[in-house]
């Protein structure tokens, strides 16, 4: 059955094969980037052969880039756009660096209470106000990620003057004296609601990144919590590990 599928060549082994299968499935959009290929035991069983052969398959376009695993959830298509999840700075900086033009559109912003959950994230009361930011970024002129910004509202108290479409947060923090230093990321997948689904173009089934950052100044102090829902056939993301140097 597998030499049978279009480019295969019968006489490689059969690991090599099955690369090939998906790599095509993955090339035609069959398998579309952001979603799960099927699982091991799936394709096992469709192409009637064992399990180990078709792990070396997948691990080969992991290899390559082509596939991403991830714990617990499954094997996913990958693509575009390379996110440094060590380099701190905002989606612009990113997609400028990438040689990408990139765009902003705000659809939701004001003052809240920061309640229990943001209170105890920003280090503030619960009753103590914070400044909500929803917007959807583009990149090239498509929307490439939904994202959610909370501040604490004492470090930005005109920020309601300034336009968000124009100026990132990073700058407008500096407006204010305020330099991010350092900042925690954390990477997850998970699934939008069919309105937000729709706002990136993508179905609802689709998985998407999901980026909860936290942000430090200087002095140590939580300047900003936010969560980016990125689209995993327009964004991937590396990771640096550095050895500590001995004392």
């Amino acid at each position: 059955m597998l030499a049978e599928s279009k480019g295969v060549d019968y006489l490689a082994p059969v690991y090599i094969q099955l690369r090939e299968v998906v790599r095509s499935k993955i090339e035609d959009g069959e398998y579309a980037p952001g979603t799960a290929i099927p699982s091991e035991n799936m394709l096992a069983e469709t192409y009637g052969i064992n399990r180990l052969t078709v792990r070396n398959a997948i691990d080969a376009l992991v290899s390559e880039g082509l596939l991403k695993r991830v714990q617990g959830k499954g094997v996913y298509v990958m693509a575009k756009y390379e996110r440094d999840l060590e380099a701190l700075g905002g989606f612009s900086q990113t997609m400028k660096e990438r040689q990408a033009s990139s765009g902003k559109k705000i659809l939701q912003r004001g003052q809240r209470a920061a309640g229990a959950k943001y209170a105890s994230i920003l280090h503030i009361q619960e009753n103590d106000p914070i400044y909500y930011i929803k917007r959807l970024d583009y990149a090239d002129g498509e929307p490439i990620a939904l994202q959610e910004i909370f501040t604490p509202y004492y470090l930005v108290p005109n920020v309601e003057d300034i336009d968000l479409s124009v100026f990132s947060m990073f700058e407008i923090y500096r407006f204010y004296g305020i330099h991010p230093a350092k900042a925690w990321q954390v990477l997850d997948l998970a699934q939008l609601a069919q309105s937000e689904a729709r706002m990136l173009n993508i179905e609802k089934e689709q998985a998407v990144f999901l980026f909860s950052c936290t942000t430090c100044d200087e002095n140590d102090r939580i300047i900003e919590y936010s969560r980016s829902y990125t689209r995993g056939d327009k964004c991937n993301f590396t990771v640096h590990f550095h050895k500590d140097e001995e004392k």
